[in-house]
């Protein structure tokens, strides 16, 4: 199970409508799933927060509900859980813990400034929070086949994700730092977003009234809709999209463009394999 959920889990990048990509935080009220050995500097702020395993938080994490940290993670600042925290072995947090409910910890787990815990504590190995995340995937999408995870899967990130309230994910081998935001392939933004930094994936949708401040790059295709303003330059291997009420900033490089007549581009254009005008709705 885990070798084909694999496949597929970790080729996607999503970011919620409402999320918020600050100067030392990435804030969402959904919950924030990251993948193993990725490099993340910022803190992260959401409802349960799940960090897989050998991955690195140069900042803070902040649960709203529960906080589950997988084996070998390094956290710069404090982890704070409002509920129950599950700490994997060898973790090592650079600041305080502090959990409103229950603590599972693992061993050889060191805590800088010590730990607060209400509820009890117990000193265990915990599931590892990779196969933990397949669960709570087949948990909230209601399905008991792996086959099944694979199709739905792929489908959250249709035209129809939004109906299911999935939650900020963030695929393994990851960077993100104050210059960057790579992921290794496909990246979905949603609305109402506000990011700062230099995106770079395999392809990028950005969803309606988004901002980004910085530059998009991917290697297919890259989709900009109505209200999104790029403080930057897109640049594709593939094809841009820009739709009506889009409006980049700067240059737009691509093999081949297609620009809608009321989208507005402030840089210069270039498309060696042509550019075509839409009109109308």
């Amino acid at each position: 199970m885990r070798d084909r959920a694999v496949k597929n889990w970790h080729k996607h990048c999503l970011l919620p409508d409402g999320t918020e990509l600050q100067e030392h935080s990435i804030k969402t009220d959904r919950d924030i799933v990251i993948g193993e050995f990725c490099q993340i500097d910022y803190g992260l702020r959401g409802a349960d927060v799940y960090v897989g395993e050998s991955s690195k938080i140069s900042e803070y994490v902040w649960a709203n509900g529960d906080a589950r940290i997988g084996n070998l993670c390094e956290i710069g600042s404090d982890v704070i859980a409002k509920q129950d925290a599950y700490i994997g072995e060898g973790v090592k947090i650079n600041g305080r813990l502090v959990v409103s409910g229950t603590l599972d910890i693992g061993e050889k787990v060191e805590i800088k400034e010590g730990f607060e815990a209400t509820g009890a504590i117990e000193v265990r190995n915990p599931m590892p929070v990779f196969m933990f995340i397949l669960i709570y995937f087949m948990t909230m999408l209601k399905i008991q086949n792996e086959k099944e995870l694979d199709r739905i899967i792929d489908n959250l990130f249709s035209e129809d994700e939004g109906k299911k309230e999935i939650p900020l994910m963030i695929p393994s081998r990851s960077k993100l730092n104050m210059k960057l935001f790579s992921v290794p392939s496909t990246m979905k933004i949603g609305k109402n977003c506000r990011l700062h930094g230099n995106i770079r994936a395999g392809s990028i949708d950005v969803q309606q009234n988004t901002v980004i401040f910085g530059s998009l790059r991917a290697k297919n295709q890259i989709q900009i809709v109505e209200g999104v303003t790029i403080h930057g330059n897109v640049e594709s291997g593939s094809t841009v999209y820009v739709k009506k009420g889009a409006h980049i900033l700067g240059n737009v490089i691509a093999k081949s463009i297609v620009l809608h007549e009321d989208a507005k581009v402030d840089g210069t254009i270039q498309a060696p394999h042509g550019m075509r005008i839409e009109r109308g709705p």
